[in-house]
């Protein structure tokens, strides 16, 4: 049996960050990764764009993760790389951890949990596809990986289901590398990844991006060798007539990204079913004492930046805490918002002003956002623009507001003329 005071699920950059804080704030930290190396998905992702807001310049992914991971041998954290948790159960002191990795089981009990477990990437059975799912059908992550770490081409000549920034991405890599990218196919009506990154790698490269359509079907037995894409109406169902085939020898899915939360759902964590991670306090606890889930985990997205440093506040958070009522106020949405994060604030500490990040639910130009209390208005903000694919971060001091205990705070948009 090891002893911690914090344990880290994830060694990713929200894991990274997490355990960095926890070790500075002097708690005996362990960091816990299921890969043979330590970054997560910045490992892949040799294009530059990372560490604009945190380092004012560009890094690519691997550059940004070792910034962090050239400081572990400068910590006094542990780490354990090829380790997987396959159980967690509470204890009078905390949690109970059974670790299995090449030298057996290890048992690790520790005072509070931090899930930096990341997200996944949805695949053609989940947004149900018909056809036979032969070869040649690739999530963008996988076809990132195969090109940039495996150095292999998944395609000579594909379409893009989705514009998540991944897929757009990765438009752009495969067009570098001399494949042909028929277009990316877009259900909804606008794209869905970031702006800059529609200008740099769809248009800078002359790749169509078709919106309002979808991929309906697939052809091929052994491998794929054409696909079936249709309009769809404004309920994104697909329109009887519109078919067209196209003959491609690979479909490369950015479809959307899921937290993984399997295990933080074990102990029984309340879920928000719009985040799909855990509903959490300013300090990235969730309604489980001793419990933090930070970075994709708690919510997806748009900068890896943003990813940190919810790992570093949840990282000295859970360094610090002890067990302590919490007494909470609750932040709500209205319909013109897609979340909020967080959802609760813990008014027994509210000693800082609270990072709130949220995204409306429809593309609005020139939109005013208000927080109210109780339905008093106390804060007011006019965005020239927003967009669902691009997260918005929001600093509030709610103790200067006097928020307290039961108390309701909205957040709204509306439309300014």
């Amino acid at each position: 049996m090891k002893t911690m005071d914090v344990a880290v699920i994830g060694g990713g950059p929200a894991g990274l960050a997490a355990a960095l804080a926890a070790d500075k704030n002097g708690a005996r930290t362990m960091l816990i990764e299921r890969e043979a190396k330590l970054g997560g998905i910045l490992k892949q992702c040799i294009h530059d764009g990372f560490g604009l807001v945190r380092f004012g310049e560009k890094l690519s992914g691997p550059e940004y993760a070792q910034r962090f991971i050239s400081q572990i041998s400068d910590s006094c954290l542990s780490f354990a790389t090829l380790t997987f948790v396959s159980r967690i159960k509470r204890a009078e002191s905390g949690f109970i951890l059974t670790l299995v990795n090449r030298n057996g089981i290890i048992n690790v009990e520790c005072n509070s949990i931090i899930f930096a477990c990341g997200c996944r990437e949805r695949t053609s059975r989940q947004i149900g596809i018909h056809g036979r799912h032969t070869a040649g059908v690739f999530t963008a992550g996988t076809a990132q990986y195969y090109t940039n770490i495996l150095g292999k081409m998944p395609t000579k000549r594909c379409v893009i289901l989705g514009s998540g920034d991944i897929g757009l991405i990765m438009a752009r890599r495969l067009t570098l590398e001399g494949a042909q990218v028929i277009g990316v196919y877009e259900a909804k009506p606008a794209a869905s990844g970031l702006t800059r990154n529609v200008y740099q790698c769809l248009e800078d490269y002359n790749i169509p991006l078709h919106t309002s359509k979808t991929v309906t079907r697939l052809f091929g037995t052994g491998r794929i060798n054409a696909v079936e894409v249709s309009s769809v109406d404004n309920n994104m169902e697909p329109i009887p007539g519109t078919e067209q085939i196209i003959e491609c020898d690979a479909l490369i899915l950015s479809v959307g990204l899921i937290p993984e939360n399997e295990l933080a759902e074990s102990l029984d964590i309340p879920m928000d079913s719009r985040t799909k991670g855990p509903v959490s306090d300013q300090h990235c606890m969730t309604m489980a004492d001793g419990v933090f889930c930070c970075g994709n985990a708690l919510h997806v997205n748009d900068l890896v930046d943003y990813v940190s440093e919810s790992g570093e506040a949840a990282g000295q958070a859970a360094a610090l805490w002890r067990s302590e009522k919490r007494e909470f106020a609750e932040i709500i949405c209205d319909d013109r918002l897609l979340y909020a994060v967080p959802q609760k604030l813990n008014v027994a500490n509210l000693d800082s002003p609270v990072i709130v990040y949220f995204r409306s639910k429809d593309e609005m130009c020139k939109a005013r956002l208000t927080v109210t209390l109780d339905g008093k208005e106390l804060y007011a903000k006019t965005y020239p623009r927003l967009r669902p694919p691009e997260m918005e971060r929001l600093e509030l001091d709610f103790k200067a507001m006097n928020v307290k205990a039961g108390s309701i705070v909205k957040m709204a948009l509306a439309e300014v003329q």
